[in-house]
């Protein structure tokens, strides 16, 4: 049986897929994205869970079984990069309301 997490994946990509696809503003597609980004890290985490299992990190109880550490390094790691991406599409997004005077994608055309 597919888990409560993993529902809440799969409802945040479909729902950031949708926003990309239907939507034209570009703020709208740039929060489509972030929430998609959002939906990976739930995953990751989600995938790396064990249950009565105790943080990876110094503790005085030898015999516990540990969460897997490497999901949670993924995650920081996709943090960052998500972070990043969502700050360069949004500067993008600045610019292209500079020059165009609008923030909406289908009113221009970027090439051509």
């Amino acid at each position: 049986m597919i888990g409560v997490p993993f529902i809440a994946v799969i409802v945040l990509i479909l729902l950031g897929l949708s926003a990309l696809l239907f939507k034209r503003n570009m703020i709208k597609i740039v929060m489509a994205i972030h929430i998609i980004g959002s939906a990976v890290n739930l995953f990751l985490i989600s995938t790396g869970y064990r249950a009565d299992s105790a943080a990876p990190i110094f503790s005085n109880a030898p015999k516990l079984e540990m969460v897997l550490p490497t999901p949670q390094a993924l995650t920081l790691t996709s943090i960052v990069i998500n972070l990043a991406i969502v700050a360069l599409m949004l500067s993008f997004a600045i610019l292209f309301f500079k020059y165009y005077g609008t923030l909406d994608a289908g009113k221009r055309r970027l090439f051509g």
